[in-house]
């Protein structure tokens, strides 16, 4: 019975609440500041809070309707806890008179003293979501800042990292804290040096037209195709022409002299293919004239004057039939007293079978020509193929999954000489993951410094990377991250710099390419330091790095 009638109960408030007309209401357990002193006839009897939705009971009291609910579901026998009278569930009823008073008493605003309205408690809501002085979340969806609501126009106009600015040089619309890196790598009008250090400002778009015509661009000598073998600045290749003048007409004469003899052997070697040609020629005639001969004798055969025929039209397609024909006349004159075709019938049938045999030859060596040029390409995609899964199945025997990547980086002369020249500025380690499902993860190295550490520092960079599991894991980024540079004596005098990843930076947001940007020291070790022969952090021209990311907290897959 006890278990109906609190179901009643609560079914009655519910239903109550759904069908109210009042618009006006208020958040519960709130700190509400009241322009008077509030009565406790507006308080609820149990949390002494401001009434919420009141109900009365039998015994006069009035308590909130979460609250007299409460009661019923604490004690299987609720009491007032004024009068510790029993609570019947069919004397409870809604006070709507004291609700409309409730809701009808006047507050301060949250946010005084500077905002200083006086609202009603119905109100209250609505207030708020129009109060200048209320602290609202940013509009732009990736940005988290909270501003007061007079400032956000302001924000979202001139402070916002998230707002949208217009490129100066291509006049396309970019998010603000993207707007740098744009203009230095994706702004097809931004202008740059030219990469042959002529001195030009150039569009980056118009970089290949402005290649053609640099005076500083290394090109090859126009006599390249005589012999010369010179790379020369384009600018001072006509200074290249005039000096050497006389080595290109020599050059030219002895090329021409190799073009004269091979005229004169192709003219040789065409002579005397004239000459085998007319010889062919004159055999043909002959064997031509005696099958005629033949064919006039033996013109009661009509089968045979067909072959004979056929034979002749086929005698041009190789040498070695001539032999065959001479050999035919040959018996052919022996055996004319006797008048026995049989063994000519057989040798004519015999030369008509490898003629034809001769004719499907070429065909089928067509045919097996593509075959082997078809294979050829199978070949080589499945040679590509094997060294692509070599060098991943050498990338995957060389990757940690602990969150921990030691970085061999050899020649660091070469590698610096590199750098220092401009043509390899910056160095990636192999990726690494924080577990087999985790972050996958990788360093950036610039040995020439980069920033504020160029000429005069390694920089070293932590970078977050696109993986196989992003869609699972939590972002953004924020572990605590370990930088190293090992010392090679055995007496740990590692190099150490620690940070935490921020959560607001789009280093550790969730990438949308293939890394995002690298966060890290750009002062990280100085050159004078790591160079020092007092010190043992570049050995045999191989330094180490190290890098660790804190597990703690993160949850594996």
């Amino acid at each position: 019975m006890a278990s109906e009638e609190l179901t009643g109960l609560s079914n009655s408030f519910v239903r109550q609440n759904s069908t109210s007309g009042i618009s006006l209401d208020f958040e519960p357990d709130a700190d509400y500041r009241f322009v008077e002193t509030l009565e406790e006839r507006y308080k609820c009897a149990y949390c002494h809070l401001v009434l919420h939705n009141p109900h009365q009971t039998g015994c006069g009291h009035r308590f909130c309707q979460h609250c007299i609910i409460s009661l019923r579901e604490l004690n299987a026998v609720p009491t007032c806890p004024v009068d510790k009278e029993t609570i019947k569930v069919q004397e409870v009823f809604k006070d709507n008179c004291c609700k409309r008073e409730v809701l009808n008493l006047q507050v301060f605003c949250k946010n005084v003293p500077e905002c200083n309205s006086k609202i009603i408690l119905g109100r209250y809501q609505d207030h708020l979501q129009q109060c200048l002085f209320e602290s609202v979340r940013c509009t732009n969806g990736e940005c988290r800042d909270q501003i007061l609501r007079k400032d956000l126009k302001d924000h979202l106009s001139l402070h916002c990292k998230f707002r949208e600015e217009i490129c100066q040089y291509c006049n396309q619309y970019v998010v603000s804290i993207n707007l740098k890196n744009h203009e230095k790598n994706e702004c097809p009008d931004f202008p740059v040096p030219c990469l042959h250090k002529c001195s030009q400002i150039i569009l980056k778009k118009e970089m290949d037209k402005h290649f053609s015509v640099c005076p500083e661009a290394e090109v090859d000598c126009p006599y390249k195709q005589y012999g010369c073998p010179v790379q020369i600045k384009r600018g001072k290749l006509a200074e290249h022409e005039n000096a050497a003048l006389r080595e290109h007409m020599l050059q030219i004469l002895d090329k021409n002299s190799k073009l004269e003899e091979q005229i004169s052997d192709l003219y040789k070697s065409l002579e005397f293919k004239e000459i085998k040609i007319q010889q062919l020629a004159d055999t043909v005639k002959k064997c031509e004239k005696d099958f005629r001969q033949f064919a006039q004798l033996l013109g009661k055969n009509s089968n045979l004057m067909v072959n004979t025929q056929t034979l002749a039209s086929h005698i041009d397609k190789s040498a070695w039939l001539e032999t065959q024909v001479r050999q035919l006349i040959q018996m052919s004159n022996q055996q004319q007293s006797k008048f026995d075709l049989r063994p000519l019938l057989e040798t004519i049938e015999n030369i008509k079978q490898k003629i034809a045999f001769m004719e499907t030859y070429d065909q089928r060596l067509v045919v097996l020509e593509g075959q082997s040029t078809e294979h050829d390409v199978h070949i080589s995609i499945h040679k590509a193929q094997l060294n692509k899964n070599e060098e991943r199945f050498k990338l995957l025997e060389g990757t940690c999954y602990n969150g921990k990547l030691i970085w061999k980086i050899m020649d660091y002369k070469m590698k610096k000489k590199e750098a220092l020249e401009g043509r390899i500025v910056s160095i990636f380690s192999q990726p690494f993951y924080t577990s087999r499902c985790g972050y996958r993860l990788c360093a950036r190295a610039y040995l020439n410094g980069d920033g504020s550490g160029k000429g005069t520092h390694v920089s070293l960079y932590f970078v977050v990377m696109r993986g196989e599991f992003d869609s699972l894991l939590p972002w953004p980024f924020k572990q605590k991250v370990t930088l190293m540079l090992l010392d090679q004596s055995g007496k740990k005098n590692h190099i150490v710099e620690v940070f935490r990843a921020d959560p607001n930076s789009s280093s550790f947001k969730r990438p949308d390419g293939e890394m995002n940007i690298a966060s890290g020291c750009p002062r990280f070790v100085a050159h004078t330091v790591l160079e020092n022969a007092k010190n043992t952090y570049v050995k045999d021209d191989t330094l180490f790095m190290k890098v660790v990311v804190d597990l703690t907290d993160l949850e594996e897959l």
